[in-house]
């Protein structure tokens, strides 16, 4: 069965989610832990969690996705930064330890002029301290697109942060569609071989969760714009072998186009349409 579903507004909490996604046919769902641009998280309601865990464990729910913030950048130039991505990610890792089930994602950051292996010393200086408390969910590194100082662009790097860190074990990799294109990675016209690399470099066994997105921009653009799926430089085709592919088509896939409700309904019943049973 496809594990799919799409990014949806946690202000309701996650019961409210949770039916969100069965109405639209989904079986797990991205949201961020709080304002996508930073901020404090609303307080947890536990009967909420409870009913929502008992919703899916009735609906067979993939793992939920939890976002990190925009805002937080492990590997900043100013202390401050860097301390606010602490805080936003111990809180977020603390209230997650009462969701099980669940997936915390994170761009790595961008390294502002220091260097990428500088970069790669923060974000894992950070994780060591977040990690080294063994609450929360499992923590993955996002694909990134390599605009400007991007850490995560490259396989390589994300490869770097996991050897880096000391609680490997508990970090893996969301791949996004829309940023290993831009990126320089021909998903496609030859996916087969961007995951005989992943595989040889990082490691298909890290590969966790897919963000399903199509590409306002070219190939190779090192940009970072999401489209809907078929509008953009990927195309549908090129989405459907993603999701059909061996290695990938067990694994969950979340879509962060630029939709509406009834938008990800039409994405998702087009990806349930294609998608080989």
């Amino acid at each position: 069965m496809l594990k799919i579903g799409c990014h949806l507004s946690a202000s309701k909490g996650y019961l409210h989610m949770g039916e969100e996604a069965l109405s639209i046919d989904a079986n797990t769902f991205q949201f961020f832990t709080r304002n996508p641009r930073g901020g404090k998280a609303k307080d947890l309601d536990f009967e909420d969690i409870a009913a929502f865990r008992k919703l899916a464990e009735e609906n067979n729910f993939a793992p939920i996705l939890a976002h990190a913030p925009y805002t937080l950048n492990p590997c900043g130039k100013d202390d401050r930064v860097r301390a606010f991505a602490f805080e936003v990610m111990a809180d977020d890792m603390r209230r997650l330890a009462h969701t099980p089930d669940s997936y915390y994602n994170f761009h790595p950051g961008s390294h502002v002029g220091q260097g990428i292996d500088r970069g790669i010393e923060l974000i894992c200086e950070l994780l060591d301290v977040i990690l080294k408390e063994n609450i929360g969910p499992m923590v993955l590194l996002e694909t990134m697109s390599g605009k400007g100082s991007e850490v995560g662009s490259r396989f390589e790097e994300l490869k770097a942060i996991i050897d880096r860190a000391e609680h490997s074990d508990r970090i893996g990799v969301c791949l996004d569609t829309c940023h290993v294109h831009d990126a320089g990675y021909d998903i496609v016209n030859d996916l087969d071989g961007v995951l005989a690399e992943f595989d040889r470099i990082v490691g298909l066994d890290r590969l966790k969760t897919i963000h399903v997105n199509d590409s306002k921009n070219p190939f190779g653009s090192h940009k970072d714009r999401h489209e809907k799926l078929g509008d953009g430089t990927l195309g549908f085709e090129a989405i459907a072998q993603v999701i059909n592919h061996p290695a990938l088509r067990d694994l969950p896939f979340y879509l962060e186009t630029p939709n509406e409700l009834d938008g990800y309904a039409n994405e998702i019943r087009s990806l349930r349409s294609v998608y080989r049973e």
